[in-house]
C-alpha cells in the first residue's frame, strides 16, 4: 500500500505501487514469501505485464525492499523489515489517521536546513522524506507541517541530522494560519486530487474492463495511498467548506469493505507461499 515517491521514492511507479499494494494487504504481518510466480499472476490481473514485474521485483530486491528466497526450482519474496514498516505507517495512515483533521490544537513543527550546493541527492532525498512527513515548504530552507512529527524518525538513515534545525511552534500576529497552509500547500491542488478520485471511484461501476475484486481492490488502495500520501492532513478549520477529503473517504472504505473478503479469496487461490516463521 505504498506508492511512488515514498521514502524509497521508485522510477516505475505504477508497478511498484502495485506490487507493493499487494504486499501491505495480503503479506504484511505474517511470516511468508511469495513466488515470483504468484505475484506475475496477481498483477496480470491489473495488466501488468511478466517482464515488468520481473524487472520490478529484482528492483526491489536491490534496494532493500524485498529479500529473495529459494526453495528448489522456485524464487520467492518477502518483505524486508525496513519495507514492512513502511508499509504498515502507510496503512495507519489509511485507516488510523484517516483523511480529515478535525482536532489541530494550534501547533507546527519546523524545520530549517542548509545542506552543501553539490548535495543534490541528498537534498531530493531530504524534500521527499519531509514531503512523506506532512510538511510543506514556507520559504528557503523552512518548512512546516500542521502537526507533531518525529523529525528524527521520519529521517532516520538518511545521516542528515547535523543539518537540520526543528522546532515546535503557534503563529502569533500578524501570521495567520490559513496564510501559511496557503503559502507552505498548494491547497486548491490537493482538493482537485480528492476529486478526481470521486470521478474515479463514486459510480456504480468504478473499475470498467477489471471485472474481478482483488483487482479492483489494488487499483483502488494503490490510488487512494498514493493520494493520502500527497495530502499533509492540514486542518479542516482552515479548509474550504466544500472540502472533498470526508467523502472521498466514505467511498474508499466502503468500496474496500465490499471488496475484501472477494479479494482475498481470489488472492488464496493464487498464491504460492513460503513459510518463513
Amino acid at each position: 500500500m505504498i506508492s511512488a515517491d515514498t521514502p524509497f521514492d521508485a522510477p516505475e511507479p505504477r508497478t511498484q505501487s502495485l506490487m507493493l499494494t499487494f504486499f501491505g494487504i495480503h503479506l504484511l504481518g505474517r511470516p511468508l514469501a511469495v513466488s515470483s510466480g504468484s505475484v506475475i499472476a496477481v498483477l496480470e490481473e491489473v495488466g501488468v505485464s511478466e517482464e515488468a514485474v520481473r524487472t520490478t521485483l529484482n528492483r526491489m530486491v536491490k534496494r532493500g525492499l524485498l529479500e529473495r528466497h529459494r526453495q528448489g526450482r522456485r524464487t520467492y519474496f518477502g518483505l524486508t523489515p525496513h519495507a514492512a514498516q513502511v508499509l504498515a505507517d502507510g496503512r495507519d495512515r489509511v485507516w488510523r489517521t484517516g483523511a480529515v483533521n478535525r482536532g489541530w490544537d494550534g501547533q507546527w513543527t519546523m524545520v530549517g536546513f542548509s545542506l552543501p550546493e553539490a548535495w543534490r541527492s541528498e537534498r531530493h532525498d531530504l524534500r521527499s522524506r519531509l514531503i512523506w512527513a506532512g510538511f510543506g515548504p514556507l520559504q528557503n530552507g523552512l518548512w512546516v507541517a500542521p502537526a507533531p512529527v518525529d523529525v528524527p524518525e521520519a529521517m532516520a538513515g538518511l545521516g542528515l541530522d547535523a543539518y537540520l534545525r526543528v522546532f515546535r511552534a503557534t503563529a502569533a500576529e500578524p501570521t495567520e494560519a490559513r496564510e501559511v497552509l496557503e503559502q507552505a500547500f498548494d491547497v486548491p491542488a490537493i482538493g482537485a486530487r480528492y476529486r478526481s478520485f470521486l470521478e474515479r471511484w463514486d459510480r456504480t461501476e468504478p473499475v470498467p474492463g477489471f471485472p474481478g475484486e482483488l483487482a479492483a481492490q489494488l487499483l483502488l488502495h494503490t490510488d487512494w495511498l498514493g493520494l493520502v500520501r500527497q495530502d499533509p492532513h492540514l486542518p479542516a478549520e482552515h479548509l474550504p467548506a466544500d472540502w472533498p477529503a470526508a467523502r472521498a473517504e466514505t467511498v474508499f472504505r466502503g468500496l474496500a469493505r465490499r471488496w475484501e473478503r472477494q479479494a482475498a479469496q481470489a488472492a488464496a487461490q493464487l498464491l504460492d507461499t513460503l513459510d518463513l516463521s
